[in-house]
């Protein structure tokens, strides 16, 4: 499932001033972005989910375009069909395992599950190995299992795409191997592609792919990952937008 992102963004507060101009395609199950903090990762993540609008560009995702500002194209948040991870999880405190899991699900805030519905939660919750805790809720967790809840509610929907920032950054050093190896085994279940942003040289390699390095607000160079070790990328780019 191909995606293609080429799109501008300037941010502006005061007299600091950011601009964003990414362009990259990627044909693999894949993508890393890497590079510095501050350099505009987690920005291009928040465009393709649609929490942040780019002020120029176009988002395909499998041949549907989610964005284009020539044509006028912004497809919303909740119809982009796209799952996101965030770094710190984002789970809701107050609701238990099962409600953030189905919490996706809910077309209103007063809306129950439907019988299927509630069905689904229980596969993914015995899917994640999370079955015996439904009722629990985050503060009750470990590292590991906050993620699992995280990835199962991210994925209950089918989304077409997976987005992961730094997914391993809150785990203790000891526990990262063991989810990059369910992080592929999710991937092989669901077969969708994923994009994620990572700092450690370990993602690149477990997670071999596309790799986008980011400069100070620009994707420096898309390449296929190594087998093992981190490359001297080549430039195969996609044509920026002119600034």
């Amino acid at each position: 499932m191909d995606t293609v992102v080429q799109i501008k963004k300037s941010l502006a507060s005061g007299k600091r001033r950011f601009d964003l101009n990414v362009a990259f395609s990627s044909d693999k199950r894949y993508t890393t972005f890497s590079g510095p903090s501050g350099a505009g990762k987690s920005l291009t993540l928040n465009c393709i989910a649609g929490i942040v609008t780019p002020d120029y560009g176009k988002i395909v995702i499998g041949g549907r375009v989610l964005f284009d500002s020539c044509l006028g194209i912004n497809v919303s948040i909740r119809d982009r069909n796209i799952g996101y991870l965030f770094q710190d999880y984002a789970l809701f405190p107050h609701l238990s395992v099962a409600d953030n899991v189905g919490f996706g699900l809910k077309q209103g805030l007063l809306k129950q599950l439907s019988a299927d519905d509630r069905e689904l939660v229980s596969e993914h919750l015995e899917m994640f190995g999370l079955g015996g805790m439904s009722g629990s809720l985050p503060r009750d967790l470990s590292g590991g299992q906050k993620q699992r809840v995280g990835l199962a509610r991210a994925l209950i929907r089918r989304p077409s795409v997976l987005l992961l920032d730094e997914p391993f950054a809150a785990l203790d050093h000891g526990l990262r191997d063991k989810m990059r190896s369910e992080l592929k085994s999710v991937q092989a279940r669901f077969d969708i592609p994923v994009i994620l942003v990572s700092h450690e040289p370990a993602d690149i390699e477990t997670f071999a792919g596309e790799i986008v390095c980011f400069g100070t607000g620009e994707a420096a160079a898309v390449s296929e990952a190594p087998l093992t070790g981190v490359p001297a990328f080549e430039m195969t780019l996609l044509p920026k937008i002119p600034i």
